[in-house]
């Protein structure tokens, strides 16, 4: 008999009762009010009922109403609030209504009454969402939809990390407007799914060709994995998108494309994670978990849970909450648990990530998990508790599909982004790896003939962005190595076509592609940032005052020269996949030239048995005199032996390599060549 998955305790009282932990006021009691969803302008709440909720019987601080005491119809769809006294330190202490904190999905339709001053339209709150069937509180969409899993693949079918390349999309997409110039919107769940499905057919976004039927773009591209900006419902229309507000639900507006008369965030999104796995695409969720804006314990409990400004709590120091409420994660009380049930001496915000992740991983059947702003945090025993809670749920999952006990270990990762790349972090067991922004401003200066501040040399630069064991990782798997990331603000952060223009450098192509031949021939878990596998470039100011939250543009894809770019990066991506000398550490430097203006370097990657893949790099104006002529050559030494039966292969152009010229050919600037046996 195979083994259960125990959700945490929160999420499984839910399924029977409305559930609220720890409100800070009492006293009236908090409230349940459920009706129906009445359309109009603006939509309105039918058949309003208003319930007591209740003290747990030996829980000081959890609040229910069984869904059974509400009188229920069944396969009805319930729209619902609790009532709740405001706890805000600057607050009015008013009864209003909050979504529930740990809501499955919400629905910003129908917003809670307008209140009296000071209150005003900011402190108006969306309706949570749920389904009673069966005599259960079933997780479902505005319009009745339920997840659709039965499809789904199993974790065995996913790639392990170190056959993994990511890639990171903004759900804030730009196309080219009708009237010229650029139009910005919102990249649903239903448009990420046409770039994986050939099946599917968008909807904000048709007529773009990257989304035409019969395309599915990021099968070509080839990555292995997928992670969009968070995910979990945010209050602000897809801009940053790191403005989480509900943890536990799947964002309304990334399931609400134009045209639709209810949005379909839980089942789009359960459409788009299964169509990733059957096609062996891993799906990565992106934790925002130092701050978070407008979310219901601002009202329900703020004490408790975040940090008051200015008021000499000593977890405000050091931390920048971007606009929002930081997380308290040091404050210990007692109370009830909502991972484990029972009462406890725990920290309350902790608690709640924990549980938010089980429905992460449980529910939504997430593959990784990306801990945005470690610094931010603030709390490294947190980082560590969290990361192993989540493993271990990972690990329930992998146990229920029948896997073997300690296996699939590879198949799940937790990282972390801190710009410094403290890898003790990693060394200490508190994440499993670290986002690799060394690796970014190296290559950004190599392919500008630059050393790296950090190395003595130009080649010890190259050296460390291939190998980041000797920037002290000491596997692959714990570093996530990229060129662009999503924080493009700011000088030598922006998306890498404008970074090289800014430097003064008018032909891009070259240097591209030579960054993607870096990227995926490194030690390292490769991440791409939409759009940079095609040159993308900046629709809003680089200068933005807070975080840039510039869109990626599909369209782009029609400039032949960009598709060239593309084609290039697709080639190498499919290679990572399949070449087993690409996804173990051994890196060797077989060659480095510094004399009359070159900067030409070349390493294998691959251990013994393994088929080696071999780079020749030239990060210098110099070219092997007229290279387009049969006589002219590059003579790298110590090249690998040709096993007899076997040829060698050139990658990045797609073509077979005579003997003759094996170790001999002609370079061109800024060209890497990236080799490997057929």
């Amino acid at each position: 008999m195979q083994p259960t998955v125990r959700l945490p305790d929160l999420l499984t009282r839910r399924r029977s009762a409305f559930v609220l932990w720890r409100p800070r006021e009492t006293q009236p009691p908090p409230r349940l009010v459920l009706g129906r969803f009445q359309p109009g302008n603006p939509p309105s709440l039918a058949d309003e009922a208003v319930h007591d909720l209740a003290l747990v019987p030996g829980m000081p601080d959890l609040w229910v109403r069984s869904g059974a005491d509400c009188g229920l119809a069944e396969g009805e769809v319930y729209h619902y609030w609790f009532e709740v006294t405001d706890s805000r330190p600057d607050g009015a202490g008013a009864r209003l209504r909050r979504t529930d904190p740990a809501a499955t999905t919400v629905d910003w339709r129908l917003l809670s009454p307008p209140m009296p001053p000071p209150y005003g339209e900011d402190d108006r709150w969306p309706a949570a969402v749920v389904l009673w069937r069966g005599g259960e509180l079933v997780t479902c969409g505005p319009d009745g939809g339920v997840a659709d899993w039965s499809q789904d693949a199993p974790i065995a079918s996913l790639p392990g990390n170190n056959r993994t390349v990511y890639y990171k999309l903004p759900t804030r997409w730009a196309r080219r407007s009708v009237e010229g110039g650029v139009e910005v919107g919102v990249g649903t769940f239903r448009d990420v799914l046409a770039l994986v499905d050939p099946d599917a057919t968008p909807v904000n976004f048709r007529g773009v060709p990257a989304l035409a039927a019969g395309r599915a773009y990021l099968r070509e591209l080839g990555i292995s994995a997928l992670e969009l900006a968070p995910v979990a419902d945010s209050w602000v229309v897809r801009e940053w998108g790191y403005a989480t507000s509900n943890y536990f639900a799947p964002d309304h507006d990334l399931g609400f494309p134009r045209g639709f008369s209810a949005p379909r965030p839980n089942t789009d999104l359960a459409a788009l994670v299964v169509a990733c796995h059957r096609t062996s695409i891993r799906f990565g969720y992106d934790a925002v978990m130092a701050f978070r804006q407008r979310d219901p314990y601002r009202e329900v409990n703020f004490l408790d849970f975040h940090v008051q400004w200015d008021a000499g709590d000593p977890e405000q120091d050091g931390r920048d909450g971007f606009g929002g409420d930081l997380f308290k994660y040091n404050y210990w009380t007692e109370g009830y648990d909502p991972v484990e049930g029972g009462v406890g001496v725990e920290v309350p915000a902790r608690q709640l990530m924990k549980a938010h992740i089980g429905q992460w991983i449980l529910d939504q059947r997430i593959d990784s998990i990306r801990v945005d702003s470690v610094n931010n945090v603030y709390n490294l025993d947190f980082v560590q508790e969290f990361t192993g809670y989540a493993r271990a749920l990972h690990r329930q999952r992998w146990a229920a599909e029948g896997g073997a006990d300690g296996s699939g270990h590879d198949r799940f990762l937790v990282v972390g982004e801190e710009l410094a790349v403290p890898i003790d972090l990693v060394r200490q067991g508190r994440l499993d790896a670290l986002w690799n922004e060394r690796f970014k401003r190296a290559v950004r200066c190599a392919i500008l003939g630059e050393n790296d501040p950090d190395a003595p040399t130009f080649e010890e630069t190259v050296r460390r962005m291939i190998d980041c064991r000797r920037l002290g990782f000491a596997d692959g798997a714990q570093a996530v190595p990229y060129v662009t990331s999503h924080d493009v603000e700011g000088f030598r952060n922006e998306r890498l076509y404008e970074f090289l223009n800014n430097n003064g450098i008018a032909r891009t192509e070259e240097r591209i592609k030579l960054a993607f031949a870096c990227l995926l021939t490194a030690v390292g878990i490769p991440l791409i940032l939409a759009g940079e596998e095609f040159a993308d470039e900046h629709d809003l100011p680089v200068g933005h005052p807070h975080k840039q939250m510039d869109p990626v543009n599909f369209d782009r894809l029609d400039d032949p020269w960009r598709q060239r770019i593309r084609n290039h990066v697709a080639r190498l991506v499919q290679l990572r996949r399949v070449a087993p000398a690409l996804g173990v550490n051994e890196t060797e430097f077989l060659h480095a030239d510094f004399t009359d203006g070159r900067r030409v370097l070349a390493w294998q990657r691959g251990g013994p048995g393994q088929d080696p893949v071999v780079v020749v790099a030239n990060f210098s104006d110099w070219a092997t005199p007229d290279p387009t002529n049969s006589a002219s050559e590059y003579v790298v030494p110590n090249w690998p032996a040709t096993p007899p039966g076997r040829s060698w292969w050139e990658v990045t152009q797609n073509r077979d390599v005579p003997d003759e010229w094996i170790a001999r050919e002609p370079l061109f600037a800024w060209e890497a060549k990236v080799y490997t046996l057929a």
